[in-house]
């Protein structure tokens, strides 16, 4: 009864992984389909997020082992099984008879379409179990053209490849400390880190607000900006909040900006988890102004979120490049805005978790001509090392820096100076 009941409660999490990656083929980020599996026990809806993010990150790897096996490409609904089944197996090191009795279940389970799609899901898993030397020499699944011809262009065949395969590999946990105590593994740059799949809320230090979690790459920005105490920072584009907390953390005065009042509720949680204190404001980044000139501005601008696909394997499924022309135009705007908040001589860092020059370096030089006074600063914290920093003097972080560590996000960011005659 028990081991039936436990094989159970495994396909709940495989049936939820399921509909996750259904709902991701219809155009739904992971965190928009969250509904799907809310109604599973929280380990449970845990387990079908991460066999979700596993297959979305080998998707296109499982397809090509598949396919030969293949007389005809099977219903969607069969090959997201499939496609499970395969990387449970291959990836995950799941033992091949669970994972295939585990597949052809669901199957049956599907009424009578998949009842009749059972005894070929059951032969072509079986044909996957013994194909490990096969899919050991296959690539890690490549970025979509229009991301990939623009990271070739900028960085080589060679880079391409190592940020696919730390794609693959996913992203530990990162978590930034308040003061002292932090568990997990320090990096040269003042961040802590965790294995992939560590439970966030089990941690030492969670509850008392002791640190909170916050990729490296992203920790980054603050760093380079150097808040002082008593310094009034503006942090620009503020949720989820990981920067105000530094900001705050650093005793500065700060006032968190976000057009969106839902997503400012969650920078209050975690302003009151870790007992740091911001003003939360809800407005359009474009419109606001402060009563006095800042001494500093913190732009993470909204960008198309390509430097976290090892995180969010689906946004390469989901997104493309149409709304590009709209985002640069905006961080553009954005940074001409911030510029007019700070007194003379104060200073902007701009940021944006993306691995499209246009959103960083191009966007920094076009900045820099309609701005002839504004000076680059080379960004200087503990442990950048000097073949991140652009020719420009931005810093450029990539998934495959750090490859021993485990990788970081894609980061674009620059300290700017306001020249000390510019109103």
């Amino acid at each position: 009864m028990d081991k039936s009941r436990g094989k159970m409660v495994r396909d709940g999490a495989r049936s939820g992984a399921l509909r996750l990656l259904g709902a991701v083929e219809a155009g739904a980020t992971l965190d928009e389909a969250a509904a799907q599996v809310e109604r599973l026990p929280p380990a449970e809806r845990a387990r079908a997020r991460r066999l979700a993010l596993e297959v979305l990150r080998r998707m296109d790897r499982a397809d090509q082992l598949l396919a030969p096996m293949l007389a005809r490409p099977p219903r969607p609904e069969i090959m997201r099984i499939l496609r499970l089944a395969t990387i449970e197996m291959l990836a995950l090191a799941e033992a091949p008879h669970g994972a295939v009795n585990a597949a052809v279940a669901l199957a049956r389970a599907m009424g009578p379409k998949g009842q009749a799609a059972a005894g070929m899901v059951n032969a072509v898993l079986r044909k996957v179990a013994g194909a490990g030397q096969v899919w050991a020499g296959l690539s890690p699944q490549k970025m979509p053209s229009w991301l990939r011809g623009p990271v070739v262009d900028a960085w080589g065949e060679d880079a391409a490849r190592a940020i696919e395969a730390a794609h693959e590999a996913g992203a530990p946990l990162d978590l930034t400390p308040k003061g002292a105590d932090c568990p997990g593994e320090a990096l040269p740059t003042g961040s802590h880190r965790m294995s992939v799949g560590t439970q966030v809320s089990a941690l030492p230090g969670y509850a008392s607000g002791d640190w909170w979690v916050q990729d490296a790459a992203a920790a980054l920005a603050v760093r380079v900006l150097d808040p002082r105490p008593g310094e009034r920072i503006a942090d620009l584009c503020a949720a989820p909040g990981g920067k105000t907390l530094q900001l705050s953390a650093a005793g500065a005065e700060v006032t968190a900006l976000d057009i969106s009042e839902p997503r400012l509720a969650r920078v209050a949680e975690n302003l009151a988890r870790c007992g740091l204190s911001a003003r939360l404001v809800a407005a359009d980044a474009l419109e606001w102004r402060p009563e006095a000139p800042l001494d500093a501005v913190l732009l993470d601008a909204p960008c198309s979120a390509t430097g976290t696909i090892r995180r969010h394997p689906e946004l390469p499924r989901i997104r493309d490049d149409s709304a590009l022309a709209e985002l640069t135009d905006l961080q553009a705007r954005l940074l001409d805005h911030a510029l007019t908040l700070l007194k003379p001589g104060g200073r902007l860092v701009y940021a944006t978790c993306s691995l499209l020059c246009a959103e960083g370096e191009d966007q920094l030089a076009a900045l820099l001509v309609r701005h002839p006074g504004l000076m680059v600063e080379s960004p200087e914290a503990p442990g950048i090392e000097p073949g991140w920093i652009t020719p420009q003097g931005g810093l450029r972080l990539r998934p495959d820096l750090w490859p021993e560590r485990g990788g970081m996000d894609g980061f674009f960011i620059a300290r700017l100076r306001k020249s000390a005659d510019q109103t």
